[in-house]
């Protein structure tokens, strides 16, 4: 059986395109058992072999935005023709089942976020953001050409991009600069175990009735 805690952590991670926080995610959820990712949602169509309700909730544009006039969503942004969003009952919910939650956005996304948790005690207490870094832009470059998804014109506008949300770090809690995956992951973890001792998370035991304690 999964382990579930009373303070679970809401971690929101944030990288430029090519940075590796896809892989960062992934890694960080095969090695902590008691996190999970939050699902989003998506109005485009499902891709062979996805499933509702478990790679995303796919919904049609009319209901998607009536989620957003009624202020279901913690965030949401439309990208190349199609909308995206993070529930917050998708994440509130698994957050009271005990669970750490996972959300992988961009810097305006994370933004988004960070606003909703200032109005929301719940949320502020767990959420933790982490900035994913690369060595250099020109590092980034290189990365996306090794990828081979994109053309050098599409490539050219991600890294303008990308030096736009590199100018946003200062606004997150932590900052990881890419070194190997497991480095990151190690640095990762570290971040999730200092925050799970936080003194607003920690439970003391008991020390009523021993010798030298008051209550």
């Amino acid at each position: 059986m999964t382990a579930m805690n009373a303070n679970p952590l809401l971690v929101v991670i944030s990288a430029p395109s090519g940075a590796g926080k896809t892989t960062l995610c992934e890694r960080t959820l095969e090695a902590r058992p008691t996190m999970t990712r939050a699902i989003t949602c998506t109005t485009r169509p499902p891709r062979d072999g996805e499933q509702d309700g478990t790679d995303y909730f796919f919904l049609d544009a009319g209901d998607f935005l009536r989620r957003v006039q009624a202020g279901n969503f913690l965030e949401h942004a439309t990208v190349h023709g199609n909308s995206y969003g993070t529930l917050k009952s998708e994440v509130v919910g698994k957050l009271r089942g005990g669970r750490d939650v996972m959300l992988n956005v961009d810097v305006q996304g994370a933004a988004a976020i960070r606003s909703q948790a200032e109005k929301d005690p719940e949320l502020k207490r767990a959420l933790v953001t982490v900035f994913l870094a690369p060595v250099s832009v020109a590092v980034l470059e290189e990365r996306l050409r090794r990828r081979g998804k994109d053309s050098p014109e599409s490539i050219q506008k991600r890294l303008a991009g990308a030096r736009h949300e590199l100018t946003q770090w200062r606004h997150f809690d932590y900052i990881i600069v890419t070194s190997s995956i497991d480095e990151d992951l190690r640095r990762m973890m570290a971040i999730l175990d200092a925050e799970a001792m936080r003194q607003h998370r920690t439970q003391l035991p008991s020390y009523e009735g021993e010798p030298g304690k008051t209550s």
